[in-house]
């Protein structure tokens, strides 16, 4: 693998931004933002842009929680189909969020220890 092979990664660019989800770039990380209701009407706009986030070599992904409003099981599972590839792919995908709800959705379904929340995307707490 050469050392453009990160940058070749990106070069298809993610899916257009919806108003369940965007990504972004920010350094070695791309951060895919979820926002207001992630359900089963809503779960495969976010699994469409973490599809294309867990598709190239070693992806280091931050799914950003922060502006969700509810997220039920149906994100648990594209959450964990997606961590699945990055891990087959050689990589990670990390989960961030602030609210105490996410922390209790994750330990009542016994994904806390799979999905630790990080406080935020700035370089603090991922390596």
């Amino acid at each position: 693998m050469t050392p453009d092979a990160d940058a070749d990664d990106r070069a298809g660019g993610p899916p257009a931004a919806n108003p369940h989800a965007r990504t972004r770039f920010e350094g070695r990380f791309t951060v895919v933002e979820a926002a207001g209701e992630i359900d089963l009407a809503t779960a495969g706009a976010l699994g469409e842009h973490l599809d294309a986030a867990t598709a190239g070599a070693r992806p280091d992904v931050l799914v950003d929680l922060r502006h969700v409003e509810f997220f039920d099981c149906s994100g648990l599972r594209v959450l964990c189909r997606a961590e699945a590839r990055a891990r087959e792919h050689g990589g990670r995908l990390r989960v961030v969020a602030d609210q105490p709800r996410i922390r209790r959705l994750l330990a009542g379904t016994g994904l806390l220890r799979r999905f630790p929340p990080l406080p935020g995307t700035s370089g603090e707490g991922r390596r």
